[in-house]
C-alpha cells in the first residue's frame, strides 16, 4: 500500500515538472515575441515620422488634419479589434474550463 502511495506522489511529482517545464518553454517564446513586436513597433514609429515628415512638406499642402483623423480612426479601429480579440480568447479559456 505504502509503495503504491509512493509511486502515486512520485507520478505527480513528474507530471508538475513537465507542466514547469511546458510553461518555461512558453514564458522564453514570449519573450522572443515581445522583443520582435517591440523590434516592429520601433520600426513602424520610425516609419510614422519619416511619413509625417514627407507628407508636411509636400506641395501642393496636404490636409493634414484629415491625415490626422484618418490616423486616430484607424487606431480606434485596431483597438476595438483587439478587444473583440482578447475577450474571444477569454470566451475560449472559459468554454476550454467547462
Amino acid at each position: 500500500q505504502n509503495e503504491k502511495e509512493l509511486q502515486d506522489v512520485v507520478k505527480q511529482q513528474e507530471e508538475k515538472m513537465l507542466q514547469l517545464i511546458d510553461k518555461s518553454g512558453e514564458v522564453t517564446r514570449l519573450q522572443g515575441e515581445i522583443s520582435h513586436l517591440k523590434r516592429s513597433l520601433q520600426r513602424a514609429e520610425t516609419e510614422a515620422r519619416v511619413l509625417w515628415e514627407e507628407v508636411r512638406g509636400q506641395e501642393p499642402k496636404v490636409d493634414t488634419t484629415y491625415i490626422q483623423e484618418r490616423v486616430l480612426l484607424r487606431q480606434e479601429v485596431d483597438k476595438l479589434r483587439l478587444l473583440l480579440l482578447e475577450k474571444e480568447d477569454e470566451n475560449l479559456l472559459l468554454s476550454d474550463k467547462f
